[in-house]
Formats: C-alpha cells, structure tokens, sequence
C-alpha cells in the first residue's frame, strides 16, 4: 500500500491518479473531506502531519509514503525526525519527499528551514528515501482564472525572467515511480521543465491555447507580494518573490532528471496549457 499526503493539491491529487491506474493500492491523506475526484479504487483518510496520532493511523499498513509539508507546516510542526520515527513505527519503508529546489540554491532562507530539516532526518534514517527538488509549478498560473475569465488579463510580476518551471503531472510521475520502483533510494532529482519561460511567455501560451488575446499587465514586487500573503506564509511569499525576481544560475538551469527516470522529454508550458485550458475559459 502507498500513502500519499497532499492528496488534494497539484501533485498529490495527479499521483494518487496515477497510482490508481496503475492498480497500486493507494491512499489519498489530507486534513478536509474525501476529494470529490477520488479515483475509483483509492481510499481516503484524513490526517495532518501536524497531528502525529493522526498520520500513524493514516500510515498504519503502508509501505512508501509520498511526504509533503505545506501550508503552517512549513514553518512549525513537529521535529522532522519525530514525523519519520511515526511513520517507519506504523511500517513504513520508503518515503518520497517533496522538496524545493530552493532548499539548495537558498539554504539561508527562513521559507526553507523546515524543508531542509526533512531533507537532512531522512538522510540520517534508515528508510529508504528519494528527494524531489521541483522549481516552480506550472500550476501556480491558475492563480491567473479569475482575471483572465473577468478581464482578459494576466497579472504578474517579473514579466522578462525566466525559470524552468514544472508540470506537477511531471513531478507526480517521478514521485510514481520513485515509489513503486527499486534504484532511486537515497537519489535526489531535480524536476525541471524542459527550456526557460518567462510569465510573458506563459501568458501568450495561454492566450494561443484559448484561441483569443490576454493583456499582460506586469506588477510590481509589492503588488504581487499582497496577492501572495493571501495563501501562503510571509516567509514563503518573500523569498518566493526573490526567486521568480532573481534567480540564480543555479535555479535557471534545465535539469534531465526527468527525462533520465521517465525516459520522455518533461511536459511544456504549452502542451500544459493546452490541456488546462478549459479551466481558464
């Protein structure tokens, strides 16, 4: 059995699918009610990271967990070796994490203390572990639906930089296979997109994908700074605005991790465009 946190967002709710469809029996964890798009076959519990009663009973029988900390979790919560130590007490052998890249290119960060934190008890446990190291998601361009639907417009900061951001479908099926599969533990992979884009870029994509023009209207850092605090941690918000503002080298390149594990070119913001647009429309 394969336990996946986060079962409602962006990667979670792609892995448990694809989990499902490869007749794994899986899981699907979170702190709400059963998703209403629960593949037939998976189970949902509900459980917090936070609560460590809670994700032992969600664990207990497993053997891979797919680990993701959000939202206050990023921030506070319990030890990292102590949510381990629950886990691998309840049966569990092999954990996924889900990282950031920002873990490495920004470890004096304070957004990402507690990612590290993870990072360095799995290293020290003895489960098996794999790590995922996701830029940016493709998906944080839904924040664009509502603008786009009233307005035709796309809001962003930093309109001209660009980042190898992600497909969360990419990032679930490295997650997939890292839990299903024998050779990945103790690697840590990178998960890219396969070339640079910027928000301009993205949003002429979007614009080609609904078949009609979307005006680009560039924001400021502060502007955008306000619209982030309303989901996400100061501490996230900020050094998540460095990053889209200011990249470094590092987080500017295109990693082949995903083509080594999955053995296909990693999706495009255009292909991934393509097949969300109804969501926009």
């Amino acid at each position: 059995m394969i336990v996946v946190t986060g079962a409602t967002g962006n990667v979670g709710s792609a892995l448990v699918r694809q989990l499902a469809e490869a007749d794994e029996k899986v899981v699907a964890v979170s702190r709400g009610e059963k998703p209403v798009d629960l593949p037939a076959g998976a189970e949902h519990r509900r459980a917090d990271i936070g609560e460590l009663d809670s994700l032992a009973g969600a664990v207990a029988g497993a053997r891979a967990l797919f680990l993701l900390i959000t939202g206050p979790q990023l921030v506070a919560g319990p030890a990292a070796t102590e949510v381990l130590e629950t886990v691998a007490a309840a049966g569990v052998r092999r954990v996924v994490f889900l990282s950031s890249q920002g873990a490495v290119t920004r470890p004096g960060s304070d957004g990402y203390a507690r990612t590290l934190e993870f990072e360095r008890a799995l290293a020290a446990s003895d489960l098996e572990w794999t790590v995922l190291r996701p830029g940016g998601f493709f998906s944080n361009t839904f924040a664009w639906i509502e603008p786009v639907r009233a307005e035709r417009m796309i809001p962003a900061p930093f309109g001209d930089v660009g980042l190898p951001q992600v497909d969360p479908a990419d990032v679930a099926a490295m997650a997939a296979a890292a839990l299903r599969e024998d050779g990945h533990d103790r690697q840590v992979y990178t998960v890219t997109g396969p070339e640079l884009v910027t928000p301009r870029q993205q949003a002429q994509a979007l614009a080609a994908a609904l078949g009609e023009p979307l005006r680009f209207a560039e924001l400021t850092r502060e502007q955008a700074r306000v619209n982030m605090l309303r989901f996400m941690p100061e501490s996230v918000a900020d050094h998540t605005l460095t990053i889209l503002g200011e990249p470094t080298p590092e987080e500017q390149l295109v990693s082949g991790d995903v083509e080594r594990v999955l053995g296909r070119r990693a999706t495009g913001y255009a292909e991934w465009a393509a097949r969300v647009a109804p969501a926009f429309r």
